[in-house]
């Protein structure tokens, strides 16, 4: 990135359902930017060209663009088929390059419980290669999420990832709440993967609470690490990931979803979010 400013984005998906809605709430906003997961309750991953070409239409209209792709690539079994999946992908890479998208975040498979993650290395390296080498091909970039339950859930095994293949095709969507639900030190993880990281997810989470919470008020660290972040002149993508409250779509992207106990509509609670990370970036001075 070579962005002058910080610039924010977002999973609008947590609003609302409806893409017309979406996109109004961001104008409302002043947010110019989605990470795209879904739009009318389809997956981004499962546009039609039809659908496809009514989403570009819309984001056109409403003077919004595309941040990251917020694919579900990589959120399968080890186990499962990696064919089908990789016809998804290619179709992804498609989806992203429609939309004028320059990243697009995938995740390193789901392990089977109880087991060590390193039985399965070699396989999640050779499905990795495949997916970056398509990456290289197509001129995009693909950000690995340290989601709960992947091989690259912790810092040392986004590690091995990023030390197998970082280049201008792969590189690291730092989750905070993601870490700090995987008992990982956001501040040691930073630290670790810093010089890979191109993209950052705002998302907090409370272990006294269980539960997710505005940025800021959790165990994520995120005051300490946005401010590492400005002092060390990262000038990409902060985007909004708010999980205060049950949206369309939730329980279809979380293993284990909790269920949100939560009063609030989808609106009120990005906007909540958005307050929380706004006044953040206003006490480290970084706006």
């Amino acid at each position: 990135m070579n962005n002058e400013y910080i610039i924010l984005s977002g999973f609008a998906d947590e609003i609302d359902e409806s893409f017309d809605f979406q996109l109004e709430t961001l104008n409302e906003f002043g947010v110019n930017f989605i990470e795209l997961r879904s739009a009318d309750g389809i997956n981004v991953s499962d546009f039609s060209d039809e659908k496809l070409a009514e989403v570009k239409e819309k984001l056109i209209n409403h003077n919004i663009k595309v941040s990251s792709i917020g694919s579900p690539i990589g959120k399968i079994d080890i186990t499962e088929d990696f064919a089908p999946h990789f016809e998804k992908f290619k179709r992804v890479v498609e989806i992203s390059k429609a939309l004028q998208a320059h990243y697009i975040r995938i995740f390193s498979f789901f392990m089977p419980k109880d087991e060590n993650p390193e039985i399965y290395h070699d396989e999640v390296m050779n499905r990795t290669r495949t997916m970056v080498d398509y990456a290289k091909e197509q001129g995009v970039v693909l950000l690995h999420e340290n989601e709960k339950g992947i091989y690259g859930d912790n810092a040392d095994r986004c590690l091995k990832l990023m030390k197998e293949f970082y280049c201008d095709n792969y590189k690291v969507v730092f989750d905070f709440a993601n870490f700090v639900e995987c008992s990982v030190n956001t501040l040691e993880a930073y630290e670790m993967l810093k010089p890979y990281i191109e993209y950052i997810h705002i998302k907090d989470v409370s272990t006294k609470l269980e539960r997710v919470v505005p940025a800021g008020q959790g165990d994520g660290n995120i005051v300490e690490i946005l401010l590492c972040l400005k002092n060390s002149g990262y000038n990409g993508f902060l985007s909004m990931e708010p999980h205060l409250v049950d949206f369309g779509g939730f329980k279809a992207l979380e293993k284990e979803a909790v269920e949100k106990d939560s009063a609030m509509d989808g609106k009120t609670a990005w906007l909540t979010a958005l307050n929380a990370l706004k006044a953040i970036l206003w006490d480290i001075n970084w706006r």
